[in-house]
């Protein structure tokens, strides 16, 4: 079974950074700044047990990195 995806991005709107899930587009959770999502174990305790992929976006919607959680569901042969 594939992993969840999802994003971290600013939302202009309501001036939050918002994790939203990629196939429903629906927002799990606003934060007030990125490093408030990005720090010790938020996302994962936010994606709960089913975890998920999360694409980190900076500022001006460019990637800046990608992380799954648990960790243990990374696939093997992925460059990262």
């Amino acid at each position: 079974m594939a992993l969840p995806k999802y994003t971290l991005k600013y939302n202009e709107d309501k001036e939050k950074w918002s994790l939203e899930n990629d196939r429903t587009n629906r927002t799990l959770k606003n934060f007030n700044t990125k490093e408030d999502a990005i720090k010790g174990g938020v996302l994962k305790k936010v994606l709960g047990s089913n975890g998920g992929s999360v694409k980190i976006q900076k500022m001006n919607g460019r990637y800046q990195e990608e992380r799954t959680y648990p960790r243990s569901k990374d696939p093997r042969k992925s460059k990262g």
